[in-house]
């Protein structure tokens, strides 16, 4: 039998409360790694300015993605994979711009 608990005036159950628990615990990982991975693609745009290349690289893309497609083990399927990653390169690049 599952333990209820009252939230907001609903039943709900113990584990769904840790559920979502853990999930707060993973969001705050990967906003941490989202952080880290930014920093880095602010160092890379420095250096592409250093060295007079463009922000982007169609190449490098394509392979990151073909690459995280294929380590994909689900339950994400390969466009849910796609559309979250392609939406972080796309702030990398952002990221990799030089400001006024």
């Amino acid at each position: 039998m599952i333990k209820k608990k009252k939230y907001g005036g609903k039943r709900m159950t113990v584990t769904l409360r840790q559920r979502r628990a853990e999930i707060d615990e993973i969001d705050e990982k990967l906003l941490q790694l989202l952080n880290q991975r930014a920093r880095l693609a602010e160092e890379i745009g420095q250096l592409k300015r250093v060295h007079n290349m463009p922000v982007v690289d169609g190449n490098r893309e394509s392979q990151v993605l073909q690459r995280l497609r294929h380590q994909n083990q689900g339950p994400l399927d390969m466009r849910g994979v796609s559309t979250i990653f392609r939406r972080i390169i796309r702030e990398s690049r952002r990221l990799q711009e030089p400001r006024a």
